[in-house]
């Protein structure tokens, strides 16, 4: 990376090691955000009285949810007839014209959105967990690995922005020589700072309902998504022809639901839900007659 003029010349290998297709920068990130995320639920968990097993049982939920929707989006959104002719690739992996290990080489972020969902509501019917509980402090997980995997994109140089002359322009040498709006890292800035506020909400959750926080990062992520999206090449040819590309369609629904869930917790004023459904108690004595 150089600064020249008033561009940043970014051409950065995407392999950890030059001489070998993986490690990838992307790979690492997505890790390192898993890891610094669980260490940050674990302090939630360890604060609320939870144990490392019940954070480990909902981390493999997510983690599986999040890597089988990420894909699964990637090719129901966006490449449905690709690898509805190349059926072998949906795994990492290509056989034309010879065996190649290729990775996971198209994630969807609604895609993952949408595994956590599925993710989450299995893990709370197995275990008669609250799901907005549950959903309130993944949120605060969630925002932080977005922004190591935004990262991840500029460090491969993919998702780049429009062409553009604002003075913090990125020339993506591997991409061509025009100067572009780094989108990969306002959306990884915006994540760092949506964790940061969703953490502090969290702080004073006594005297917010069930589901605020998780409305609030719905409300927010997909708002920033929306407008980012307008500053990002399209990802697919047909996009071109859509007045609004398929990762803004695709945040609308998200943001109607983070609305949704912000006025439910403000009308039924959940103070405080048990993230496991305790067992029934007797009634307290009415003593508001007594003397």
């Amino acid at each position: 990376m150089n600064l020249v003029l008033s561009h940043i010349i970014w051409d950065v290998n995407p392999s950890v090691f030059p001489s070998l297709d993986i490690p990838r920068w992307y790979g690492l990130f997505w890790v390192a955000g898993i890891l610094l995320s669980y260490q940050v639920m674990l302090y939630i968990y360890k604060k609320e009285g939870l144990t490392v097993k019940d954070l480990d049982k909902l981390t493999l939920y997510v983690v599986v949810g999040t890597l089988l929707g990420a894909r699964l989006g990637h090719i129901l959104f966006y490449d449905l007839d690709y690898y509805w002719q190349h059926p072998i690739e949906v795994l990492p992996i290509r056989l034309e014209p010879e065996f190649q290990f290729v990775g996971l080489t198209g994630l969807a972020s609604h895609g993952a959105g949408l595994g956590i969902f599925i993710a989450m509501a299995i893990y709370c019917k197995v275990y008669q967990v609250n799901f907005l509980w549950i959903a309130d402090r993944l949120a605060i997980g969630t925002a932080l690995i977005g922004s190591f995997i935004r990262m991840g994109n500029l460090m491969n140089s993919e998702m780049v922005g429009t062409p553009t002359d604002v003075p913090w322009a990125f020339i993506f040498v591997q991409v061509d020589d025009l100067p572009r709006h780094p989108a990969q890292l306002y959306e990884a800035v915006f994540c760092l700072i949506l964790f940061v506020i969703l953490f502090l909400l969290w702080k004073r959750r006594s005297q917010l309902g069930t589901g605020f926080i998780f409305g609030v990062f719905m409300i927010l992520l997909f708002t920033q998504r929306f407008f980012n999206e307008m500053v990002k090449v399209n990802q697919v040819l047909f996009e071109d022809s859509l007045p609004i590309n398929m990762g803004q369609i695709l945040s609308i629904p998200f943001v109607i639901v983070g609305v949704v869930l912000v006025i439910y917790s403000y009308h039924e004023k959940n103070k405080r839900q048990y993230p496991v459904t305790p067992p029934e108690q007797p009634d307290p004595i009415d003593d508001s007659f007594t003397e």
